[in-house]
């Protein structure tokens, strides 16, 4: 090693307190972590998805009361935090997808398994998944 390049840190015992905050994760780790995340947050959300879809189409009756959820709340649970659940829901989906298309193109095609391409397809799927997620969030909203 030259004396001009920077000697990087070796972390061999890593103390949570001290070398966490510094470490900065490459977008690739994030993508991979989110994609865990997302895809145990709609499993964790499955009933609220299930009562949803059987709300939504078991009557005019029950969907009336399926909009009234997202307007007036549900019991005691207030119709934006109903909205913030589904936000949620929809990110989770949005990326858990973008990122599994991601992962299907590494598999398929040989010569997108490198650095350059898993750090540029991993911004890719962020910046993806949450422009959508934003474009979706808006309409849950009432924006437009």
């Amino acid at each position: 090693m030259t004396v001009a390049q920077k000697q990087r840190p070796e972390f061999r015992n890593i103390n949570a307190l001290r070398d966490l905050p510094t470490y900065r994760l490459p977008a690739a780790g994030w993508v991979s972590i989110l994609h865990r995340v997302s895809g145990v947050l709609m499993f964790a959300l499955l009933p609220f998805i299930l009562w949803m879809f059987d709300t939504s189409l078991s009557s005019e009756i029950s969907y009336a009361r399926f909009r009234s959820a997202f307007n007036a709340g549900i019991g005691f649970v207030p119709g934006w935090f109903t909205k913030l659940v589904v936000l949620a829901l929809i990110w989770a989906y949005l990326h858990h997808f973008t990122a599994g298309i991601r992962h299907l193109w590494m598999d398929v095609s040989h010569k997108a398994v490198s650095k350059e391409f898993g750090g540029t397809s991993a911004k890719a799927t962020l910046a993806i998944s949450l422009v959508l997620t934003v474009l979706l969030g808006l309409k849950l909203f009432g924006v437009y």
